[in-house]
């Protein structure tokens, strides 16, 4: 019956970890979310490990390597993750709970004055698997209920608990209670300080992926800002042009309606009307850039015979600069039109914008159709354009500007409608008069 209980405790036990590391590598990596599907995969091949060790009598380390490999495995073919990095975020994402396991079992027989609760397959040594585990679950509900946290805070979070076992470890070198082996101390000494340095070097890694994307963004915006500055300076020449000739163009229209030319007057109006048609339906955000941006891509819209609606609710006075709200825009309604020129049926075709401000949180939702199902590699969305060139700059760059702003950019698609969703938090800024 002994037996029996710690196989039921070990599969348990391998459960909750395998699910945690796998939501880790979904939030840390920013890769797909485990389904219900690939969760259950994966928690039957834990079952069949920790059956396998259970009856070939192979001690825990197997079968915490077993379950590390397979984790990442599965993270990489479900996740589409770079093993590489599942299996770095597994490792020592075990390292860790054993850590820990450790330390709950060495403070208990401390507390209780019990060796036994460092003694594996005992009562007690099960009581600090189960108080580790539940704490575990606890977690892992929680994080994954508020998968939105900024990485920040999280990561301050995750310091401040590996630094608290390393301060563990070394006190319980110095309680007398408990007799604890010194190579068994020095190694979970070696083991917390590795963890220390690989959350941080982690840290850093992000933080230079970030600011790589954000140097190519910044080359990318400058890019795209003098292309646009060119075609408004072209608009607005245009335009110039017909106010220059506004005399000869009332004298035209002057003789048509004399002698009674009404068609022919109409005609000539619409003539004159249509280089700048493109600059009459502005949608006014009180950013210049902006403005242009929106209407720009609903030129290019009508040129594709794709319905184009836009409805902006848009705070004035803010700290979003111009720049990060084009990387946003610009990548997400160029995605859109491209998704939706595929389309066959021109009735079909559309594309959403939609800005909302809720509370100090700005909201953009661009929305499209689609025949095809986007193509992701390594867990990320690609474009289907053989030249990406400035047509679009990829959803990271989109994301990089929008944790400026402690914000997200979260994609979904259902019955042919692709749906981006970018969020972000803003301040307001005294007006300047």
């Amino acid at each position: 019956m002994t037996g029996l209980f710690i196989l039921f405790s070990n599969i348990a036990t391998g459960s909750i970890r395998a699910f945690l590391c796998l939501f880790l590598i979904f939030w840390l990596l920013s890769t797909k979310k485990p389904d219900k599907n690939r969760v259950t995969a994966v928690l039957a091949g834990i079952v069949a490990i920790s059956v396998l060790c259970f009856a070939a009598g192979w001690s825990g380390f197997c079968c915490i390597v077993l379950e590390t490999i397979w984790i990442a495995v599965c993270a990489s073919y479900f996740q589409g993750m770079d093993t590489r990095m599942s299996m770095f975020i597994s490792v020592f994402c075990e390292i860790a709970v054993s850590l820990w396991h450790f330390l709950m079992a060495a403070w208990l027989g401390v507390l209780f004055h019990s060796p036994t609760f460092l003694e594996s397959g005992t009562g007690d040594s099960q009581i600090a698997v189960w108080l580790l585990h539940v704490l575990l679950i606890a977690t892992s509900r929680y994080l994954w209920r508020n998968s939105n946290l900024p990485r920040k805070k999280v990561f301050h979070f995750v310091s401040i608990i590996v630094v608290f076992g390393f301060i563990a470890v070394i006190s319980l070198s110095q309680q007398t209670i408990l007799t604890i082996a010194d190579d068994i101390l020095d190694t979970w000494t070696i083991l917390s300080v590795v963890l220390m340095m690989s959350v941080l070097i982690f840290n850093m890694n992000r933080q230079y992926e970030v600011e790589k994307e954000l140097a190519r963004l910044k080359t990318e915006q400058a890019e795209l800002l003098e292309r646009d500055y060119t075609a408004l300076n072209h608009a607005y020449a245009i335009n110039a042009k017909l106010f220059h000739d506004l005399h000869n163009h009332i004298g035209i229209l002057r003789q048509f309606l004399t002698h009674t030319k009404l068609e022919e007057a109409i005609q000539y109006l619409d003539e004159l009307q249509a280089p700048v048609q493109e600059m009459m339906d502005t949608v006014w955000t009180g950013d210049e850039t902006v403005d242009y941006l929106i209407n720009s891509k609903a030129v290019t819209a009508k040129e594709s015979e794709i319905q184009y609606q836009a409805q902006v609710e848009f705070p004035r006075h803010t700290n979003l600069r111009s720049s990060d709200l084009c990387a946003i825009l610009g990548n997400l309604l160029d995605n859109a039109l491209e998704a939706a020129r595929q389309g066959s049926e021109k009735e079909e075709r559309f594309v959403r914008l939609t800005i909302r401000r809720i509370n100090q949180m700005l909201v953009i939702k661009v929305e499209n159709s689609f025949i095809n199902p986007p193509v992701k590699e390594d867990g990320v969305l690609k474009t289907s354009k053989e030249k990406n060139g400035l047509h679009g700059w990829g959803l990271k760059s989109a994301q990089a500007a929008a944790q400026k702003y402690e914000g997200t950019v979260q994609t979904s698609y259902t019955n042919n409608i692709f749906r981006a969703v970018a969020t972000l938090s803003y301040q307001g800024v005294p007006s300047k008069q």
